[in-house]
Order: structure tokens, then sequence, then C-alpha cells
């Protein structure tokens, strides 16, 4: 036997006795099924151009509560309400935990960042400043009128290339439009110009806010009817062509079911931000182990047969006689998570996206560019930051 055989012998023996001692110090603990991983890549193979679709086709396979290894690390993944209830509501503390990204550690931005920061005094101190200074009800009533004023210059573009016969893309006019509400929420500024059709400096920060609101226009387009039933509340509590201010929203039941619906198809976030555990914790007569990322596909969720009827069909009229809310007490609706880290900017998106879409509703009609047909419209969806649309919608305003 040569020394190189040696050498190998007991590299692979002393690995062997490695991964049998975890076994066994392990007892009768075990993970959740899932795929067999590939050595060094493990399962990253099967996650493709769009994760959210292929995790829920393989917990078809394996479940609603799945383990993967994604190169190194453990993930678990969970694709039921019932299960996601267990680690967001029963089990949040264990779960608060936070997975942060290689990219996110280069310059340590995300020691500063409520989102990505671990729950620890810091992670509080933020947190009630946003609740309290930023994101209040008193604070959100106090500098209503800064939004109001910036989305009736989101109108008066739309009012410009209705009359130039223009066609605007609604997600680069969306976005821009939710960074000044934003900038003025924040700061009493504007940081990006309404009128002019330079990018979205932050054409890479593409906004949740903003994906929703495509995405609810795309639905509305493809289905007409949609739109004529929208217009119609919208004339009788509103009146035709008038302002929509955020005091009116709660009168707007129809206008609400269309957002709940958009974002029970499309969440701008559909596997929330990975959570991390830090010790060995059981859920579900499984142990997750210490170090795991756990994600949440709440794509999946929103598309699960067993508790909506034609999950598929967009169909705002289901949430009519539904009590489901979107501020993380229902947890078939998670858009914005859910525990302690629901997502802080909650209160204003509800303020914002039922402003912006009514206003487009109520003060113009809507057709898509081309002369395409609804039921052509393309409906590709593209991973990212945010599931925004692969591509972008484009609709030519016009006189009500």
């Amino acid at each position: 036997m040569d020394y190189y055989t040696l050498v190998l012998g007991s590299i692979f023996a002393l690995s062997f006795l490695y991964t049998l001692a975890k076994l066994c110090s392990r007892g009768n603990k075990k993970l959740p099924p899932g795929p067999s991983p590939w050595p060094i890549i493990g399962n990253l193979h099967l996650l493709g151009a769009k994760p959210h679709i292929s995790l829920a086709n393989l917990a078809k396979l394996y479940g609603p509560i799945m383990s993967l290894k994604l190169g190194q690390i453990t993930t678990v993944v969970i694709s039921s309400s019932t299960i996601a209830k267990q680690v967001l509501k029963h089990q949040d503390q264990v779960f608060s935990g936070r997975f942060v990204p290689n990219a996110l550690q280069a310059h340590n931005h995300y020691k500063f960042s409520v989102a990505w920061l671990p729950v620890c005094p810091q992670w509080r101190t933020l947190r009630r400043i946003l609740n309290t200074k930023i994101f209040s009800s008193n604070r959100l009533d106090a500098n209503q009128h800064l939004r109001s004023q910036k989305v009736k210059e989101l109108l008066a573009y739309c009012e410009k290339c209705s009359q130039e016969g223009k066609a605007l893309d609604v997600g680069q006019t969306a976005f821009k439009t939710n960074l000044n509400l934003l900038s003025n929420t924040l700061f009493s500024k504007d940081l990006a110009d309404p009128f002019s059709d330079s990018k979205d400096l932050f054409g890479a920060g593409t906004d949740t806010t903003t994906s929703t609101l495509e995405w609810a226009m795309t639905e509305i387009l493809k289905q007409p009817r949609i739109m004529k039933k929208a217009q119609a509340e919208l004339a009788e509590i509103i009146g035709k062509g008038k302002p929509i201010e955020e005091i009116d929203v709660s009168r707007l039941s129809y206008l609400q079911c269309i957002i709940k619906e958009t974002l029970r198809m499309h969440p701008p976030v559909p596997l929330l931000l990975p959570r991390r555990v830090e010790q060995d914790v059981e859920l579900c007569d499984y142990i997750i182990p210490k170090g795991s990322q756990v994600l949440v596909n709440v794509w999946a969720i929103g598309r699960d047969s067993t508790f909506w009827d034609d999950p598929l069909v967009f169909k705002p009229e289901r949430f009519w006689s539904s009590d489901l809310d979107m501020r993380g007490k229902d947890f078939e609706l998670l858009s914005f998570g859910a525990g302690r880290r629901i997502c802080p900017g909650l209160p204003l998106a509800l303020r914002m996206v039922p402003v912006m879409l009514g206003s487009l509703l109520n003060s113009f009609n809507w057709k898509l560019e081309a002369d395409i047909e609804p039921m052509e419209l393309d409906m590709e969806e593209k991973f990212g930051i945010t599931l925004a649309k692969a591509h972008p919608l484009r609709a030519i305003p016009s006189p009500l």
C-alpha cells in the first residue's frame, strides 16, 4: 500500500466516523423528507430560474414541510398555512433569526438593517422607531398630504400620455411614484422625476408595492369586466374622476378584494425573507438543526387547492364574504409575513396601493398597447428581489 492510498483511506475513514458520530448523537431526530442531495451543490440544480415554482412542485412530492441542501446549507421549506402558523406564530421566537445572504455581508450593511439584524436590542430599538415615529397611524395621517400630492403628479403624467395617445410603462411609472411617496414620508423630498423617462439610479431596487400595482393592473386588463366593476364602485362611492383619499379606502370593498387577490396570486416576495434557527428545534415531529435556513413559500400557500377554490383563477369576488386579512393574522394570506418579523412598512403599503390603483381606475380607461387582446396578455414571472413581470406592462390611458 503506497503512501497516498494510506492518506486517502485515512481521510475517508475519519469522514465516515465523523458522520456516523453526528448521526448517532441525534438519536431518533430526523430531518423532514426531501430529495437526495448531490455532492457539493446539494439540490441547487432543482431550483431553476423560478425557485418558488420548483419548490412548490417538490412539495407535492415530499410534503408541506421538506428539507433540501442548497450547497452546504440545510434548508427547510414550508408550503402550507398550518405549518406556517406554527413557524411564524406559535414558535415565532425560535424561528426569528435571519439567514443573511453573502451578497449583503460585503460592507456590513446588514448590521444596520431592521430586515436583516437578528432579534437583539438594536433591532428592537429600530423596530420601535419604525412603529412609533414613521409608520404609526398618527404619523401617516400627519403627512398624508405629501402622498396625496404624489398621486396627483402620477395622474398628471397619465393625463399627458392620454393626450398624446402614448403608452406608459406601468411598473416604471408606479416605481417612481412609490419612491417619491416613500421618500416624502421619510424625508419630505422627491427622489425621482415622475415626468422623466430616465431610470427607476434606482432601477435595481424594484419595490414590492410597485410589483403589486403592476400585477393588479395586469390582471384587471386581462379581465375587462373587473375594471368595469371597480370603476362602477368608484363612481358610486367617490364620484367619477374625483381624487381618492386614504380615508376613502375602507369604503371601497371591491377595490380591496382586487388587492387581496393580487397579493394571493402574486406575492411580491414569494419565499419571504429567509429565517435561521439558532438551535435545534422540533417542528411537526421533525428536527430542524441549528443553523438551518427556513423558507416560507407564500406563493404556494396562496395557490393551495385544499383551501382555495379555483386557485389559478384571478377572482376578486372570492373575498366578498371572507374575513381574511393581510396583517399577519390569517396564514393563508401571508404576503407581508407575520409575527415579530412582519413587514414594518405594512401600514404604509395598505394605504399606498389602494389609493394609487383606485386613482388610476377612477381617472382613466385603460387598454393594452398595440391592440393586444386581453387574453393574449403575457403573464410570465421573473424571480428576483421581488416577483416582477418578466415583460413590463405597457398600457394606454384614455379619458373616462
